[in-house]
């Protein structure tokens, strides 16, 4: 059985479609990024799979039961980190974790989750005391002080120095290794890379992709480039070259899923020629590239009307 499992998604907002039919799995155990724009639907979708929003549509199952129906001992399995926490601001940092604590049958020790969020230190510090990036690691660990089985974090690190960042991402991946299953929303393609095992793209209220980082960034190709000197300014380039060459003077990109035979043509053509390619570089277009591409042929089919 897998931790999540959506069929069929809908929610609406009067004249808005916010969800239009989304099919979801994430597996036990597993780190799943779900990546749009903004008003793509992201937040909806995780208010009603952690059971704070009724759908209008499909079917859902999380950790096995219908979020929207579930439990107080459902509700005691996951943990949530959103965008916003309304939180009581006269409180100390320790007095918030010890109260949300008392909500959950087995919690975890505070002490412990305090020093690995870093926040021993200001354990006695006002909310209203905080800085942003101390503020989310308390909301970090007011999601995991009932130890959950599934993790939901919606835009987890957004307005955060690249510092904080890195820690908070640490930590996620330390909860992945002990088996904990995490749903993330996230706006940064470095965050999806670096922790998910598999993302999904939500555009327009649908999921359009959903694969593996690494494949779905590799299916944008790879990118070669090159400069050209003296003789082969003037020389005509080699024939049977992929669609995507694009020239600017004496600089040469190739966008390919064979760069190994790009490279060679342009190398023998050159030798061919008394020249030699300068500051060749090769690189894997990346998870970006392809999000980025993806909104792009989307917005040119919605334009044309397909």
């Amino acid at each position: 059985m897998h931790a999540i499992e959506a069929r069929g998604v809908t929610r609406r907002y009067g004249e808005v479609q916010a969800l239009t039919g989304v099919d979801l799995d994430v597996k036990n155990g597993e780190v799943f990024a779900v990546l749009g724009p903004n008003g793509a639907g992201k937040t909806t979708l995780v208010e009603i799979l952690e059971g704070l929003r009724r759908r209008d549509g499909g079917s859902a199952s999380v950790l096995g039961a219908d979020p929207a129906w579930a439990s107080r001992e459902w509700r005691s399995r996951i943990g949530a980190v959103l965008q916003v926490n309304t939180q009581n601001d006269e409180l100390t940092v320790g007095e918030l974790v010890r109260a949300y604590a008392r909500y959950y049958p087995h919690p975890l020790d505070i002490d412990h989750l305090l020093e690995a969020l870093d926040l021993t230190a200001i354990r006695d510090r006002r909310i209203h005391q905080l800085s942003g990036g101390q503020r989310r690691r308390l909301d970090l660990a007011l999601g995991l002080v009932g130890d959950p089985e599934l993790l939901f974090l919606d835009e987890p690190t957004t307005g955060l120095d690249p510092e904080v960042r890195i820690r908070i991402w640490e930590f996620i991946e330390g909860l992945s290794e002990q088996g904990t299953t995490v749903l993330l929303t996230t706006h940064y393609m470095e965050e999806a890379e670096t922790l998910a095992d598999r993302v999904a793209v939500l555009v327009g209220g649908r999921i359009v992709t959903t694969g593996a980082p690494d494949e779905l960034g590799g299916s944008s190709g790879v990118h070669v480039s090159f400069r050209l000197h003296e003789p082969l300014l003037t020389v005509p380039l080699p024939e049977r070259l992929p669609p995507m060459v694009v020239r600017d003077k004496d600089h040469i990109e190739v966008t390919t899923d064979d760069p190994t035979d790009v490279v060679t043509r342009f190398v023998l053509w050159a030798d061919a020629n008394g020249g030699e390619l300068a500051e060749l570089q090769i690189h894997q277009l990346g998870l970006e590239q392809f999000y980025l591409e993806l909104l792009d042929h989307l917005n040119d089919w919605e334009e044309a009307g397909v």
